[in-house]
């Protein structure tokens, strides 16, 4: 599996012919007139879109979160980089027009595949009433291999970073795989006594007590040992890229397993949007491109984090049995007294069953009752919980609430 990586670069570049031709294909359609309205040219450029729009990518798309809806008044949003790390940065969307000072939040986005734009949604809401800032992870294979490992434990010493950079007074809200070291980072922070620490944190479906209702996520990562992972699913980043020689999951080989667990309904997604684009009907084809363009461009992590993060999370449970250590002390959540929580979970969630996130009220024995909250929302699966409009009507004054109340 070493040179699994090589094996997949060398079948993207024999198809990148076929799908610049198509490219180019479908940049004549506006030369054609009428004649590229007729049923015959349609059908035919609409199998061209969906072949070359098929395709995975490995650069982060953009947030294009321009402007949002805060108060009575539409204000521009800018991105801008307050903290740049080799595996990530810290970046904050700014909101210059805004008069008053409004509670600082920083995102924790998974490192699960995909990039930190998967939240765009979860972002563009949140700025609505907040001061958003986002966890923006790196692909590894641009990263050089001078720039060292990334495992578990650096990626919580990132959140405290980021939140020592931010300062006093903000919150925090992690969504799915990062739960865990978004709570080991405030539990850490807490008994420090860092200033830093955040005022609240809402973790959102995330795999805090992975024994709590297993998942066929979860059945996965404990199907077979930590061993056979490491032979079969890390691969070597080829000589082309900045991250050459490092040692990696790929993003191609975790998008197709996400892909494998629901593979009829992505086909028929697919089948759908050819329906659509040959029947000219492109504002609904677009919703389900710009969907696959999201969720096609994949991001690879290092081996260390991946194989870390099954073996402590979701093999071991190491935080839900009190066991969790960082940098040689042990994670204890009972030393969190000041940062009110907040856990939310999805009925319907197949990736992180209810149980699972609300598992850290158990852990967290140091707050008091009226800091504790959990919202259960009916009727949504894992994505529903912070994307959609349930999510936009129903999850978020819950969120929004919570750091009012603790602002």
């Amino acid at each position: 599996m070493r040179m699994l990586y090589s094996g997949y670069q060398a079948w993207n570049d024999m198809l990148a012919p076929a799908r610049f031709g198509a490219q180019v294909a479908l940049g004549m359609r506006d030369k054609l007139g009428p004649m590229a309205d007729w049923a015959m040219p349609r059908r035919m450029f609409a199998l061209m879109d969906v072949f070359q729009g098929a395709r995975v990518t490995h650069k982060r798309p953009p947030y294009a979160i321009t402007s949002v809806r805060s108060g009575n008044a539409d204000v521009a949003v800018r991105e801008e980089i307050v903290l740049d790390l080799p595996f990530g940065d810290l970046l904050h969307f700014v909101k210059d027009e805004v008069d008053t000072a409004q509670p600082r939040v920083l995102v924790v986005a998974p490192m699960s595949g995909h990039f930190s734009t998967l939240l765009r949604s979860t972002v563009e809401t949140l700025l609505r009433d907040h001061d958003v800032y986002i966890t923006d992870w790196k692909n590894a294979r641009d990263v050089p291999l001078a720039a060292g490992r990334f495992g578990f434990e650096d990626y919580v010493d990132y959140i405290i970073r980021f939140f020592q950079t931010m300062g006093p007074g903000a919150h925090l809200l992690s969504v799915c795989q990062p739960c865990v070291p978004a709570l080991a980072a405030v539990a850490v922070m807490a008994e420090d006594k860092d200033p830093a620490t955040p005022k609240s944190m809402t973790l959102m479906g995330g795999p805090i007590d992975t024994r709590v209702a297993p998942t066929v996520v979860n059945d996965l990562a404990n199907d077979k040992p930590i061993d056979w992972f490491e032979k079969n699913l890390i691969s070597i980043v080829p000589f082309r890229y900045a991250g050459r020689g490092r040692e990696v999951y790929p993003g191609f080989v975790q998008l197709s397993a996400f892909m494998a667990m629901n593979m009829e309904r992505h086909g028929s997604q697919h089948r759908e949007l050819y329906q659509l684009l040959a029947d000219g009907k492109t504002v609904e084809a677009d919703k389900i491109k710009s969907f696959y363009e999201e969720y096609f461009a994949v991001l690879d992590m290092t081996k260390e984090f991946y194989l870390e993060t099954v073996d402590l999370v979701f093999q071991r449970t190491l935080l839900a049995k009190g066991e969790l250590m960082h940098r040689g002390r042990p994670v204890n959540p009972g030393a969190i007294r000041k940062t009110a929580l907040l856990t939310v979970e999805g009925e319907k969630d197949d990736v992180c069953a209810v149980g699972q996130t609300a598992a850290a009220h158990a852990l967290c024995t140091g707050l008091r009752p009226h800091l504790k909250r959990h919202h259960l929302q009916p009727g949504v699966g894992h994505y529903g919980v912070f994307s959609g409009s349930k999510w936009e009507k129903q999850v978020y004054p819950q969120v929004r609430n919570m750091i009012l109340s603790m602002n």
